[in-house]
């Protein structure tokens, strides 16, 4: 993008004070802020977008042309004409010129806050241009892996140890008869491994839309690609299976290589081109090559019987009340064994996320082309995430899906509540990234998986690593093989994020710490009105905690491409935003019920998660509703959050036809105030009664 005031001088992307890039002009000091990105500088968005309001009003044309679009720019007065920018109706984006924001900020300080740090050349990785073949880049070996075989090895035979101690415990402490722990073990393990993939076909089949595809009718350079891959690695050719859905993904399951199932979805052929296609399918290929599917099949057994122990643990202590010392022992094995159970699952992550760079590697190797997988990974990987809309289950519940399948996924299902494109204008197929604002556009996207405290608490939890640490090394591969890789992230954090961080974590718990801590003083010390006191006080501070949580006081227009740029952003810190856009597929793509969406505006695709109260009311309107708004064109309105990837929490939706409402927003605070005023009027009862 050229500067609107210079013309030849081209803007390159630097950092501010807040963490969100902008485009600068180191000529003329100027600034150019996306749609919406304004809303990410000032604390005051009602007053914003008032001032703004009043001043597309006002405005008035001017002999510069927009750096995005080519059409001449608007002068717009704001703040009562205390600042004057440059504004693009079509692709709502501004101007400031040097020192205009220094007007704002001696009137009022707390209006804008931009501060553009010390940027130096060697910072500037989107200005990279790609390279046919560096002699250097050859003599470059790529970043070695951990020895999978050896990985595996300890992993199988730890997790084996900890299980067998277990069982035998049992037998010993808790007289389980041997016969009883053998039955658990064999029983899911024969459930779990001989009839998974089977049922995995039956689900898909009834509740998916997936279709099974014979080889010959898949894209003749698919075909052609996958029969090689096969023939020089010695396996069978997998079985596909499409599901007619608009949002991209794919994933592998199976016994053996020999025995694998790839499945992928229609969103993912119409997205990535055909490099990026075969890049894919290598990836699920690997997974099958290297036994993935047989050995997370194989690890995963532990935890899961595990905590079926644990579970049968507690029914005997349950029927052994009468002999409180046989109870106790068998209370605290349950405990021990509870606690192991956490200790696998952690165990199982860290061997899969180990498995998942590997079969990255994999595609590198037989595609020859690492930057095709990660530009795949770009248009899918920001991306994928949170269960089911980022909807918690209960750590009580063991989820009955086949987590061994879950695992084989190009990006972690079990974490999914997104789907988010950025960069990528309206020809999908065709995009590359070779041009700066979408280099721009995608370091944006990394940086809160580099950057945010948040990332590695998700990355730990996840299955998958964190898209920008798989990118960082399939560029290490691309670079041994003398390749430019796809992008380099060499940005300089302007400040640590950890003070976000922890005021996250204080507001997600302090009314529970709160409620807990007074009712329990109240309980210890026998005060009836302390009680009231718990309740009202909790019910102050989930209204502090809806208010930071769910700021409302207006929902500007943004874009996918601007919210992604933004790092200060978590599940507990939303940012409030409107957009409009197409409906292109479900949150679950092909699942008959799910009621979350995915939406695509012009700058990338993003996952609308649409929450109510009861899941009940979730189900029935993804059974019965949801479908009538796919290929539908919608205004949104909500909170942006990320965890790990991008995801709006709907407010409303809204169609030519009708307007639909979440109401999870309006009962949180409905209930919030019940339990204010309740608290409230029950301790000046018991007070003077």
């Amino acid at each position: 993008m050229n500067c609107p005031t210079c013309k030849a001088s081209e803007l390159r992307p630097v950092l501010t004070k807040q963490g969100v890039e902008v485009d600068y002009c180191d000529s003329c000091a100027g600034i150019w802020l996306d749609k919406g990105e304004i809303f990410h500088f000032t604390k005051r968005r009602k007053e914003l977008a008032n001032s703004l309001k009043s001043g597309v009003q006002q405005a008035r044309p001017t002999s510069r042309q927009c750096p995005k679009t080519g059409e001449a720019l608007q002068e717009l007065p704001l703040f009562d004409g205390t600042l004057v920018i440059d504004y693009c109706p079509a692709s709502g984006g501004m101007w400031f010129d040097k020192g205009e924001l220094k007007k704002v900020l001696t009137v009022d300080p707390r209006k804008l806050a931009i501060k553009i740090e010390p940027w130096t050349g060697e910072d500037d990785a989107s200005t990279a241009e790609p390279a046919e073949t560096d002699p250097q880049i050859l003599a470059t070996p790529p970043s070695p892996l951990p020895n999978l075989a050896l990985r595996a090895t300890m992993t199988v035979v730890s997790l084996y140890a900890l299980l067998t101690l277990v069982l035998v415990l049992c037998v010993e402490f808790a007289k389980l008869p041997p016969s009883w722990a053998l039955l658990i073990g064999v029983a899911i393990a024969l459930v779990q491994f001989l009839l998974g993939p089977w049922l995995m076909d039956l689900s898909l089949n009834w509740f998916y839309k997936m279709e099974w595809v014979p080889f010959h009718r898949l894209p003749v350079h698919l075909h052609r690609f996958v029969q090689q891959v096969c023939k020089e690695k010695n396996m069978d050719i997998p079985r596909f299976g499409i599901i007619d859905d608009g949002g991209p993904n794919a994933f592998t399951y199976g016994h053996t290589p020999n025995n694998a199932r790839i499945v992928i979805t229609r969103g993912l052929l119409d997205l990535l081109d055909e490099s990026e296609v075969q890049a894919v399918v290598a990836h699920e290929v690997g997974h099958a090559k290297n036994w993935d599917m047989f050995l997370m099949t194989v690890v995963q057994l532990v935890p899961l019987i595990l905590y079926y122990v644990y579970r049968t643990l507690m029914q005997v202590k349950s029927g052994s009340r009468s002999n409180q010392k046989g109870s106790g022992h068998v209370a605290l094995l349950a405990i021990g064994t509870y606690v192991l159970y956490i200790v696998c699952e952690y165990i199982v992550l860290w061997f899969s996320r180990t498995r998942e760079y590997y079969a990255d590697r994999f595609a590198g190797e037989v595609t020859k082309a690492p930057n095709s997988l990660s530009s795949a990974l770009v248009k899918i990987a920001y991306g994928l995430a949170g269960q089911e809309g980022g909807k918690e289950e209960k750590a009580t519940q063991r989820s009955s899906k086949l987590d061994a399948v879950g695992a084989m996924g190009i990006f972690d299902s079990g974490m999914a509540s997104s789907f988010a494109l950025s960069a990528y204008a309206a020809d999908r197929s065709s995009a590359t990234v070779t041009d700066l604002g979408q280099r721009s556009n995608i370091l944006g996207a990394m940086k809160w998986d580099l950057w945010n405290p948040w990332a590695k608490y998700f990355e730990l939890h996840s299955t998958h690593p964190l898209v920008a640490n798989r990118m960082n090394h399939l560029g290490n591969q691309a670079q041994a093989m003398g390749q430019e890789p796809f992008i380099r992230f060499s940005l300089r954090r302007p400040e640590s994020y950890w003070d976000e961080f922890f005021v996250d974590i204080m507001i997600m718990f302090l009314p529970f710490v709160a409620l807990a801590g007074l009712a329990g003083a109240a309980f210890f010390v026998q005060i009836d009105w302390l009680f009231g006191v718990a309740f009202a006080v909790t019910g102050f501070l989930m209204l502090f905690k809806m208010g930071f949580s769910y700021p409302a006081e207006v929902f500007p227009e943004m874009s996918v491409s601007s919210l992604l740029k933004k790092v200060k952003v978590s599940g507990v810190r939303g940012v409030p935003c409107r957009l409009k856009g197409k409906v292109v597929g479900k949150g679950v793509a092909g699942l008959i019920w799910s009621e979350d969406f995915v939406m695509q505006d012009e700058t990338g695709i993003i996952f609308l998660d649409y929450r109510q109260p009861l899941r009940i009311w979730e189900f029935f309107f993804g059974l019965m509703r949801a479908q009538d708004l796919q290929d539908a064109e919608v205004e949104i309105k909500g909170w942006y959050r990320r965890s790990p990837m991008p995801y709006i929490e709907l407010k409303t939706l809204r169609t030519e036809r009708k307007s639909r409402e979440c109401y999870v927003y309006t009962i949180k605070t409905i209930t919030a105030y019940l339990m204010l005023i309740g608290g409230a009027a029950a301790t000046i009862l018991l007070l003077f009664t």
